[in-house]
């Protein structure tokens, strides 16, 4: 089988083992290519291995031999599903892979923000404990979490890691999802709701059209003025003019953002140097094991494909 790997660079920093996948036939790989050149690469494929990549029907229609396309991410609205099922080409995705780093990272980057850790230890970095005329200086304010209503915003396998979290931290957790669960130890709450009784509030959800700016200047107005929003899922489900717009008139307390609508962040995005927000440039998921653990589901839904039994199809092939 020929296969083809691109976005290279957004997988591995030189530290991922690939073996698994080579043990499924002949790879090529590329780093990330402009569409002429992806149609290129492509173009003998059997099967078309993408993170970011954009698949549609144009490049299917340049491949004549593509039968699989498997996604290094739990999301898949890169590919076109219609074109590829229309050609009779299986598409793959890898579910859960990344739940407990994307958790930790919700953690941390709502323990930096409630500590001041990033500014305190700057101070330090700049000498000026050294400087301090007590044994602690304070300019600025930290919050417990401990007692905080924790809203968590779709109740996927994130949303549950990230609920069992905040609840042992001894925060009272809410969730607002799609469809009810059977199993969930926490009180269900509408949308509506989530905004206006929220602490914290974290978002698991996927961007669809009913998640599209779901953080929008109407649910903003709902919220508490000390309230702070974690986005560890998509960035379009964010208002990105009206989070700044609440952010830098202080009409809530802050923001923790690890993913943007437009990736890389655009050199005019409203959210650049907004005030209380803290971005990370979506990295929850890129510890090694992770990446690891990603690469290696990628060539077992491969093999599994080629055996005769896909896993993990998204698109009903």
């Amino acid at each position: 089988m020929e296969i083809v790997s691109v976005d290279l660079s957004t997988l591995s920093a030189g530290d991922i083992d690939f073996s698994a996948l080579e043990r499924c036939g002949s790879v090529t790989y590329y780093d990330v290519l402009t569409p002429a050149a992806l149609q290129r690469a492509a173009a003998q494929a059997d099967a078309l291995l993408v993170n970011k990549a954009v698949v549609d029907g144009a490049l299917i229609q340049s491949c004549p031999r593509l039968k699989y396309v498997g996604t290094y991410a739990t999301g898949y609205n890169n590919v076109d599903l219609v074109a590829c099922s229309e050609r009779g080409i299986t598409v793959c995705n890898v579910p859960a892979y990344s739940t407990h780093a994307v958790c930790q990272h919700v953690f941390a980057l709502l323990l930096m923000s409630f500590g001041a850790v990033d500014k305190y230890s700057a101070s330090v970095a700049k000498g000026e404990w050294k400087r301090a005329k007590t044994f602690s200086y304070m300019p600025w304010q930290t919050r417990e979490v401990y007692g905080l209503t924790f809203g968590v915003y779709g109740y996927g396998n994130i949303g549950r890691a990230v609920a069992r979290v905040a609840d042992a931290l001894g925060m009272k957790v809410i969730v607002c999802t799609r469809t009810r669960p059977a199993d969930c130890p926490y009180e269900l709450v509408s949308s509506d709701d989530i905004f206006a009784r929220s602490d914290v509030l974290s978002f698991h959800c996927p961007l669809t059209e009913q998640t599209k700016a779901l953080v929008n200047a109407r649910t903003i107005e709902l919220m508490k003025r000390d309230a702070v929003i974690i986005n560890t899922a998509r960035g379009g489900i964010i208002d990105e003019a009206a989070l700044a717009s609440a952010l830098n008139s202080g009409r809530i307390a802050g923001a923790c953002l690890d993913v943007l609508a437009s990736e890389p962040m655009k050199k005019d995005c409203p959210l650049y140097r907004a005030k209380h927000a803290v971005i990370t440039p979506h990295v929850a998921w890129v510890p090694a094991s992770t990446r690891q653990r990603l690469v290696d589901a990628v060539a077992a839904n491969l093999a599994a494909f080629m055996a005769g039994k896909p896993t993990n199809v998204v698109n009903g092939k």
